[in-house]
């Protein structure tokens, strides 16, 4: 466990008989000292994604999956062609909240067992979205990588609070995404429920906003709200899902590109061996095979044998 001095930690404290503008200032000052305190333990402490990209010779990170885990077959199909592409993280959702009933919800606790399988036999991290307390204590149970919290908890301060209890004390990296709505309060008090249980790995993601008219993206991609939550949590790497934001295979160049130009530090895809015949969002994910090529188109290129964590990496890069 590492100590923040309450100075650092956004604790308020009061002091009776000041009111300066000077003490105004002051606190502003420690209060973003926070934020670089946190920057810095993920540097060198915290970030572990292994696997490492560059574009424009700007280290970036890539996580890439099925939207849904279908079966065993298709999960592995896919890891295994990702592998070939460099891609070391693995995302799959093994529970679905589906905006209507009766459609497919995902395969639930077997699913788990099939990304273990993952872990084990092709050697790559894996990631899933947890959406509940109860999903984020079975996720961890089975060792799971990365957890993200998906676009309809992060909408929920409640579900928020009680997902980060279950978090607390735990090592597992986490990824957040916005909520639905373009609102960046509610992404923000996400963020900071989360940091206030001294969660050590944190990732923002970046999934566009729904909104009545998205066209020609499915949802809206106000990328500009991503960059002012960056400026916020400056510590925080951010990734962007292009898939969500597009909806469309042909649209999701122009987005990672922007993306890239706008120095997000990584990119949060779909991609389904077999994406015909996908049982979720069957229109945004590539073939791994589609996916490198894209990234050849992009520029990004893959560095071997580097296992540098991913806030050294955007450390680096800046600094230079």
């Amino acid at each position: 466990m590492y100590e923040i001095p309450w100075f650092l930690s956004g604790e308020r404290k009061t002091f009776e008989g000041i009111a300066s503008p000077e003490l105004g200032i002051l606190w502003k000052y420690f209060s973003n000292i926070r934020y670089f305190y946190i920057f810095y333990r993920n540097v060198f402490l915290l970030q572990n994604f292994e696997a490492m990209f560059l574009w424009n010779e700007k280290a970036i990170q890539i996580v890439a999956g099925p939207c849904s885990v279908e079966s065993e077959e298709q999960l592995f199909a896919t890891a295994r062609g990702l592998k070939k592409i460099g891609i070391q993280t693995l995302r799959g959702g093994i529970w679905k909240p589906r905006s209507r009933a009766h459609h497919f919800e995902g395969v639930g606790e077997p699913g788990l067992r099939w990304l273990q399988q993952v872990q084990q036999e092709l050697s790559m991290q894996v990631a899933t979205e947890v959406a509940t307390p109860r999903q984020a204590e079975v996720a961890l149970k089975y060792g799971i990588d990365i957890l993200w919290i998906g676009a309809r908890t992060t909408v929920s301060p409640f579900m928020i609070q009680e997902i980060a209890e279950v978090l607390r004390g735990v090592d597992t990296p986490v990824m957040l995404k916005n909520p639905v709505c373009p609102d960046l309060e509610l992404w923000t008090g996400a963020v900071e429920r989360l940091l206030d249980i001294d969660l050590k790995q944190l990732s923002l993601i970046h999934r566009g906003f729904s909104v009545l008219d998205a066209a020609p993206y499915r949802n809206i991609p106000c990328l500009e709200m991503a960059l002012e939550m960056k400026k916020r949590f400056p510590g925080l790497p951010l990734f962007c899902d292009p898939s969500h934001i597009c909806g469309k295979r042909g649209l999701l160049y122009g987005i990672c590109a922007e993306a890239l130009r706008l120095d997000m530090d990584g990119l949060f895809i779909e991609s389904h061996c077999c994406p015909e015949v996908a049982l979720s969002d069957a229109a945004q994910q590539l073939t791994p095979e589609a996916l490198g090529k894209m990234f050849e188109n992009l520029g990004i290129r893959q560095v071997e044998n580097n296992k540098l964590h991913l806030g050294c990496e955007i450390l680096i890069q800046r600094k230079g």
